[in-house]
């Protein structure tokens, strides 16, 4: 069981205010799955594709890992959001260059698809989407956590963005864009997202795919 409290690693010398500032607003009491707990998920599988030999540049992508989803409150501006909030925050913390990275890698998990050549939008798509390669019971509670994100939501309205969500995943010809990440997570994803897709469209009424 994971820690609901654990500490993500800081990746500046400094800047403690903006780290406090950050943890607090994945704290909220209104953060379903997208609370501190996803953030050290993310940080580690970094650590994880790290270790697997993926190359990417280390201050930018986790940086981009803390601010991706600083705002997160169910709307669909929220990465646009948390990279603004980067572009205000972290200039006289980093430099100008590393600012525009880690706004531009947080813009790209809004649709985590990073170009083939994009080692770093790769590294942290991937991270970020992780998830979906866990073991079923994870998998589970991850699912009912994003529910709770979307709690403002009807269930049939919330079904229907759900369905549509896992649908184009499960259409994408790649999940994952680093080899480790997709040698490793791609099969458990897919299975993970079908069953899903079945029991949402079990919910509806709808015949699930096959």
């Amino acid at each position: 069981m994971e820690d609901d409290h654990p500490d993500p690693v800081w990746p500046l010398d400094g800047a403690d205010d903006l780290r406090t500032e950050l943890l607090a607003a994945y704290d909220a009491p209104t953060r379903g799955y997208h609370d501190r707990r996803h953030l050290v998920a993310v940080l580690t599988r970094l650590d994880r594709l790290a270790a697997a030999g993926v190359t990417f540049d280390e201050l930018p992508v986790r940086l981009a890992a803390w601010f991706h989803d600083a705002v997160y409150d169910g709307e669909r501006d929220a990465e646009e959001r948390s990279a603004t909030w980067a572009e205000i925050a972290l200039p006289g913390v980093v430099d100008a260059a590393t600012v525009a990275e880690v706004a531009r890698l947080v813009r790209l998990t809004e649709t985590h698809s990073p170009e083939a050549g994009d080692r770093n939008g790769c590294a942290l798509c991937d991270a970020d989407l992780g998830i979906l390669a866990e073991d079923p019971a994870d998998y589970d509670s991850y699912a009912a956590d994003v529910r709770e994100d979307y709690r403002h939501l009807s269930d049939e309205t919330f079904r229907s963005g759900r369905t549509a969500k896992l649908e184009e995943l499960l259409d994408r010809d790649e999940l994952f864009h680093t080899g480790p990440a997709r040698e490793a997570w791609t099969d458990v994803a897919r299975s993970n997202l079908r069953r899903e897709l079945a029991d949402l469209r079990a919910r509806d009424g709808a015949p699930a795919a096959h």
